[in-house]
């Protein structure tokens, strides 16, 4: 068996994932990391994580079809042995207009529910014998805001991420204390994959406009939440089935325009005279 954690993190060719992946493999970790399309994005990240010091084992796997998720799971446990984290990357979305009723197709619809879906749900069914046999292990579901506020990049985006996260819940409950089973809801992050739904200048005109009207005044790259996944991995001992948003104060809605010159003015009144 091997000595070092092994995590699979789905969906790590790119993005959020092989960021997770990246930051996993500097910290010791042995990292799968799963595509089901971009083969020459997962070798790179592949290559990115052992030269961090890591064991790598690429698997193509489609999350929406079981015999994937069992067969990806069986891989990993033959090379090392173990597993110790399970992080649900993988996701799915079709850019349609909620009032755009005929826009979304069936067939997109259900896509999107079987990859964001039940994609985590069979990873997890899949791998928790080996999860429970390791002790202390976790799973991090990568869920949305989106699925708090219905919004995102479509209704059906948006019901997929709010049944991940009530999925959240109801399996930490059945699966501790050997498991625990928590969530991150981002809103935006900076991805390829965002790029390539909303348009190159949309998504700059978006991001300029959130690093000037969010809480944080700043925008999320796939690296921040990667900590944050590293986090409910390794630092939240006593934490499970909680569905952490972590969106800069996006869900806050925006920060008035006034709110900076006020304080700065209400500094300035503070001031000794």
């Amino acid at each position: 068996m091997a000595e070092r954690k092994v995590a699979i993190v789905t969906g790590s060719a790119t993005g959020i994932g092989a960021a997770t992946a990246r930051l996993l493999a500097s910290r010791g970790w042995n990292v799968v990391v799963n595509y089901t399309k971009s083969k020459k994005e997962a070798d790179e990240t592949a290559s990115e994580c052992k030269k961090l010091g890591a064991d790598v084992l690429v698997c193509r796997a489609d999350v929406a079809e079981d015999a994937d998720c069992r067969r990806m799971v069986a891989d990993t446990v033959a090379r090392w042995g173990r597993l110790d984290a399970l992080v649900n990357s993988a996701g799915f979305t079709r850019f349609v207009h909620h009032a755009d009723l005929e826009g979304m197709t069936s067939e997109d619809f259900r896509r999107t529910l079987d990859i964001n879906l039940m994609g985590p749900y069979q990873m997890i069914r899949a791998a928790v014998p080996h999860l429970k046999k390791a002790g202390n292990a976790a799973v991090v579901n990568v869920s949305s805001v989106a699925g708090i506020t219905a919004g995102g990049s479509s209704i059906a985006y948006s019901c997929s991420k709010a049944g991940l996260n009530v999925l959240t819940t109801a399996l930490a409950r059945v699966l501790g204390p050997e498991i625990r089973v928590n969530a991150v809801c981002p809103a935006f992050v900076g991805t390829r994959w965002l790029v390539a739904g909303m348009g190159e200048e949309r998504y700059q005109a978006y991001k300029s406009n959130l690093e000037k009207t969010v809480t944080l005044r700043k925008a999320m790259m796939p690296e921040d939440l990667a900590q944050h996944i590293l986090w409910f991995i390794e630092g939240a001992g006593f934490v499970t089935g909680q569905v952490l948003v972590t969106d800069a104060g996006f869900s806050l809605g925006p920060v008035p325009a006034h709110s900076a010159a006020g304080a700065e003015k209400a500094k300035e009144a503070a001031k000794p005279a």
